[in-house]
């Protein structure tokens, strides 16, 4: 496998350009700086300036913690029977949390600790006041990533990303969407956080048991961010992410650019799985063929023939068209 490519960085962006050139791309760019004047980065010049930054926002609030075994290494993922996982559950406050982290900072091979993806404003209010972000609208809710050196697996999100290093270091490989056959992903209704993984080890990958991952490595893309750097990272790009500190901070944010009457298009996907995966092989081509047409419109707009007022379930997404097609589906469900 060859060296993997950098992903492309970009520095002093404000919201219009980051609008029009870095998300409508739709590819990953690194925004070296982009938070570096905030509070909390100062703060994290030490491990103990940023837990005593963080303690003088906490009221108390619990928060679920993954805690895992010096022998997983930090890498949270399943047990050997994949029906299982290979961490555990704790519930407490981010002061205990904090506590821990600064407690094992020493331990050469420390049980691994890691709060993942909750919401700042209740958690820590005040924090993003004084922490903002001015390429994002104020509706996208900032959220903690909190722990020592840990790794997350290959996954995908279904929203779009700005992730923000606020203390410690971050490495992040990137795969395209379309490398998902060479990803040897897992259980799509069994995951360890809510979304499918990677089953391959991006560290000591296993090329004969899972011998298409070199080809996703040659497509793989690098960034290692320090604090104050963010990265964009496109909804359903795979990502693999590793802390690289005893205490490692970010706090991201996700939005979604398609309309929210659409439902999700996950449920959509695991609804095909059920209902057209397991038709004969004839059928299932002409199913291909329809999805081809109409969600993929291969061909134009399938409806363009159409008066706009005979278009229903075709026609432009808005309230009364999203009420069209849930009735649609309902009426067929028998509901």
């Amino acid at each position: 496998m060859r060296p993997l490519r950098p992903v492309p960085e970009l520095a002093h962006i404000d919201a219009a350009r980051f609008a029009d050139e870095v998300v409508a791309a739709h590819r990953p760019v690194v925004l070296r700086g982009l938070v570096a004047d905030w509070p909390a980065v100062r703060a994290a010049a030490t491990d103990m300036g940023l837990a005593r930054y963080l303690a003088g926002f906490d009221r108390g609030a619990r928060v679920a913690a993954l805690i895992g075994q010096p022998e997983i290494r930090g890498r949270f993922f399943y047990d050997d029977t994949a029906r299982g996982l290979n961490f555990e559950t704790w519930q407490g406050t981010l002061r205990e949390v904090l506590a821990g982290l600064l407690n094992v900072a020493g331990d050469p091979a420390p049980p691994c600790l890691y709060v993942g993806s909750t919401p700042i404003p209740p958690l820590l209010p005040g924090f993003e006041r004084e922490n903002a972000l001015d390429l994002l609208g104020p509706e996208v809710t900032p959220r903690l990533w909190l722990g020592n050196a840990t790794t997350i697996q290959t996954h995908h999100d279904f929203s779009d990303n700005l992730a923000c290093v606020v203390g410690g270091r971050r490495r992040f490989t990137l795969f395209p969407p379309d490398q998902v056959a060479n990803l040897y992903i897992g259980p799509l209704d069994f995951t360890p956080a809510g979304r499918p993984i990677s089953m391959v080890s991006l560290e000591e990958p296993d090329l004969e048991l899972y011998p298409r991952f070199a080809e996703a490595m040659d497509h793989a893309l690098v960034a290692e961010l320090g604090p104050g750097d963010a990265i964009y990272i496109p909804t359903m790009w795979w990502h693999h992410v590793q802390a690289l500190g005893a205490l490692n901070l970010l706090v991201n944010y996700w939005w979604s650019q398609a309309p929210a009457l659409a439902g999700s298009p996950f449920d959509a996907f695991v609804h095909a799985l059920k209902n057209v995966r397991h038709l004969p092989i004839p059928q299932r081509e002409a199913w291909r063929a329809l999805f081809e047409h109409y969600v993929f419109e291969a061909d134009g707009d399938p409806a363009a023939h159409l008066p706009v007022e005979a278009r229903g379930v075709l026609g432009e997404l808005s309230e009364t068209t999203a009420r069209e097609v849930r009735g649609f589906l309902l009426k067929g469900l028998g509901a």
